[in-house]
């Protein structure tokens, strides 16, 4: 007889998915918006609208992390990564995501 875990048996929960989504997503416009409240004359060349694609871009970014962040904890078991593994490389995984939508949503404005 083959002896099975509760962990093998989690189904995918999409309200707990959701919230780490947005959780990151949040995270990710907070920061973005502190960052541009900081320019005070925008180069004329980039446009009237030139703010959107960063808006847009990191909270993206912060979502996907957090997406990433809730199937690693959830099922670290099936991964065989320990959880406290699991926690340091999630948090790595969301900062580096959230640098690179920054760098993503800033190309061309504030980043050359």
């Amino acid at each position: 007889m083959v002896q099975q875990h509760d962990y093998q048996n989690q189904p995918w929960q999409p309200a707990a998915a959701g919230k780490r989504a947005l959780t990151g997503a949040a995270i990710g416009l907070a920061l973005i918006t502190l960052f541009l409240a900081g320019v005070n004359s925008p180069d004329p060349a980039w446009g009237k609208l030139w703010m959107l694609r960063p808006l847009l871009i990191v909270p993206m970014a912060g979502a996907l992390g957090g997406l990433i962040n809730y199937f690693l904890l959830q099922y670290h078991h099936r991964f065989g990564v320990h959880k406290a593994i699991a926690i340091v490389l999630s948090v790595l995984i969301f900062v580096v995501g959230l640098w690179l939508g920054f760098v993503l949503g800033l190309v061309g404005t504030l980043w050359h």
